[in-house]
């Protein structure tokens, strides 16, 4: 499979992964740098994709009160529907988390993406462009917060297809016949890292 068939095979599986990771992974949290997908019905004044500032709350003029990094998301759901209810009562909306995680190395788009609860990471490569011709599906390298890993999706795609994308995750691509990540994938990393802080940063004094 060559690599444009690659990157349409994974966003194709969206539906199916998407659901069966989504069952897996209950009550996910936000925090500062991801998004909120806001959606009220009849009020696309009220709807759009938000910020959470590094503060804790969104970055929007009505809903900057409301804190919604650290909690699970029905909390989130009740926090906001007691700020909205004081401009209309029974109010119907929907919320959604959209996650921040840099995805770099050897991908076509290296950046900063806000993915929705659910997506994976061969779905997350993806929506980076794909490998490029000298990234290895099979040395993909997996940030966490509290742990990293290394996955192969070349040959044991199956193995991953459930587990999701969380909050805050570096996905590295590794480079074919170069063993040199540092100066590859974790230099590069870095810049893309202090961006996005500068974004944060700017986005709390708005």
């Amino acid at each position: 499979m060559d690599l444009s068939s690659w990157a349409v095979a994974a966003l194709l599986l969206a539906p199916v992964a998407s659901a069966a990771a989504q069952a897996a992974r209950s009550d996910p949290v936000l925090r500062p740098g991801d998004m909120l997908r806001l959606s009220v019905w009849r009020h696309p004044e009220l709807s759009g994709d938000f910020l959470v500032a590094p503060d804790s709350t969104v970055v929007h003029p009505l809903y900057q009160r409301v804190q919604v990094a650290g909690v699970p998301l029905p909390v989130v759901k009740e926090r906001l529907r007691a700020l909205l209810v004081t401009y209309e009562q029974g109010v119907e909306f929907a919320i959604e988390p959209l996650f921040a995680v840099t995805v770099a190395g050897e991908v076509r788009q290296p950046n900063l993406y806000r993915l929705p609860q659910g997506t994976t990471f061969a779905q997350a490569i993806a929506q980076a462009g794909g490998p490029t011709e000298v990234g290895r599906l099979d040395r993909v390298h997996v940030i966490r917060r509290d742990s990293a890993m290394v996955i192969d999706l070349a040959r044991n795609y199956s193995r991953y297809e459930r587990l999701p994308i969380a909050s805050g995750d570096q996905v590295l691509v590794a480079r074919r016949s170069d063993s040199n990540f540092l100066r590859d994938v974790l230099y590069p990393l870095a810049s893309l890292t202090a961006a996005v802080a500068a974004v944060l940063a700017y986005s709390r004094y708005r």
